[in-house]
């Protein structure tokens, strides 16, 4: 195992206990929920699901407005904001690495308003930041949609990579870069992906988001 890999584990789930109420339910049938604002931000990764990182800024999800929707969906007329509830991100760096990785969603009130937002926010935004000469990569069955890309988010080559995935009602983006070559690469960015994307489900589920990096 390369001595920068960062390994997904997934820890045992306890049960969503009570705060920022249940989650609502899509279609009646369980297979898709629209999450509450406090789920939102529990589901995004925090200082303990990130062993070696620090917080650079905390988890935090605010209702969607004009002005959230402008920054979440800056393309023609906020197009992907469409029947969004609430958006929220989290940033961390990795001194060792020179790393940065910045984790945000998008939480709909159906899970078809979020896969209609989908390729809309991929091509038209997310999907470009990757940085120049940008390729895309596999990620493995990570989300019920995913796509990513790898490419240089700097002059000298520097690494930068985004990663787009659906889970259910969310959408997610992974977006890591480094000051350094070699500071990220593909395999860090797939166990980030997946940090994210697991914690959604488990909070789509109605358990706790516990899903964590293995420091």
């Amino acid at each position: 195992m390369r001595k920068n890999r960062w390994c997904v584990a997934v820890t045992a789930a306890l049960l969503l206990a009570g705060c920022g109420g249940g989650a609502e339910s899509d279609s009646g049938d369980g297979k898709a929920v629209a999450l509450t604002k406090e789920q939102v931000r529990e589901t995004l990764p925090d200082g303990a699901a990130m062993p070696g990182w620090k917080e650079s800024a905390r988890p935090t999800a605010v209702e969607m407005d004009r002005l959230y929707r402008s920054q979440a969906c800056p393309v023609k007329d906020n197009a992907g904001c469409d029947n969004s509830r609430f958006y929220g991100a989290s940033t961390f760096r990795h001194d060792d690495t020179a790393a940065t990785v910045t984790f945000l969603i998008i939480a709909y009130d159906s899970e078809q308003a979020a896969r209609e937002a989908y390729d809309v926010l991929w091509d038209g935004y997310y999907g470009k930041r990757a940085g120049q000469r940008a390729r895309a990569f596999g990620i493995g069955p990570i989300g019920d949609e995913r796509d990513a890309r790898f490419g240089s988010s700097g002059f000298r080559g520097e690494p930068g990579a985004v990663t787009q995935t659906r889970v259910g009602t969310t959408l997610l983006w992974t977006e890591a870069a480094s000051a350094e070559k070699g500071g990220i690469d593909e395999d860090a960015v797939r166990d980030l992906t997946a940090v994210l994307a697991e914690r959604a489900r488990q909070a789509q589920n109605g358990d706790a988001p516990s899903a964590a990096l293995d420091g």
